[in-house]
């Protein structure tokens, strides 16, 4: 079954030249994205029920551009000044980068870890007198939590906003040859929107060991899978498998 149409559940990549146009280009397929899942903030009395004071903490664990935009949200709403002291410590560069938009970079303390939790880890261990938050979804990976218990810091974790399932049903007759998943969620939101999917012929691909269990639990065909030693990024998975299909 040759490939000429993709759905990625993710939004369209803002970025010019990003690898899914030279998939395009290459293969001459359609690629259309859509989120199956949409970020949405938790209201600053919620996030006060949940007994935080902005006021208590030194530090903020920003592992995501929407823990720092319903970060700097939440502190409006509380009308809280964020202190010029405060320290951010950001999972990866683009975080920290995104952190401009709120913050002037060269004034602030900013401790950037390379791309996963457990790289920032080691930075937070020269700093375990502070007071640190974690804003974050509510859906959080266990291995974050577990490492800064083990940390041995003083933190708090605060739901600032929540991933909800996005409204598919106008693609109800729509066929795409593959669907294309990077998280759980992803799946999730598939069976709640079409409960009676039936895979047939899609070719499903997933990014990640997580949504690998959740396909796999779902009763779903895995066809394309990354990361591999061999393809680490998921336009090089769908790149191989398209070029063996297509033939």
């Amino acid at each position: 079954m040759k490939v000429k149409t993709i759905l990625v559940s993710q939004p369209e990549p803002k970025v010019e030249n990003s690898p899914y146009s030279r998939l395009i280009e290459k293969e001459k397929i359609k690629v259309d994205f859509r989120p199956f899942i949409h970020v949405e903030g938790v209201e600053a009395k919620n996030v006060r029920q949940q007994k935080i004071d902005l006021n208590n903490f030194t530090a903020i664990i920003l592992t995501s551009r929407n823990s720092v935009d319903h970060f700097f949200r939440i502190a409006e709403e509380m009308r809280f000044k964020v202190p010029d002291t405060m320290k951010y410590f950001c999972q990866s560069e683009a975080v920290a980068y995104y952190l401009q938009k709120y913050v002037v970079y060269r004034k602030r303390k900013i401790y950037v870890g390379k791309r996963t939790f457990n790289e920032l880890i080691p930075l937070m261990k020269k700093y375990k007198d502070e007071k640190f938050l974690l804003p974050s979804s509510d859906q959080l990976k266990p291995a974050v939590p577990e490492a800064l218990n083990e940390l041995g810091v003083d933190w708090k974790r605060g739901i600032f906003y929540k991933t909800v399932i996005s409204d598919l049903s106008d693609l109800r007759d729509v066929y795409y040859d593959i669907l294309v998943f990077f998280s759980p969620s992803g799946i999730e939101s598939l069976l709640k929107n079409f409960p009676n999917f039936e895979q047939n012929n899609t070719r499903i691909a997933v990014f990640g060991n997580s949504t690998v269990k959740a396909a796999t639990e779902a009763g779903l065909r895995i066809d394309i899978q990354a990361p591999t030693p061999e393809t680490p990024s998921m336009t090089m998975a769908l790149q191989k498998y398209i070029t063996s299909v297509n033939k």
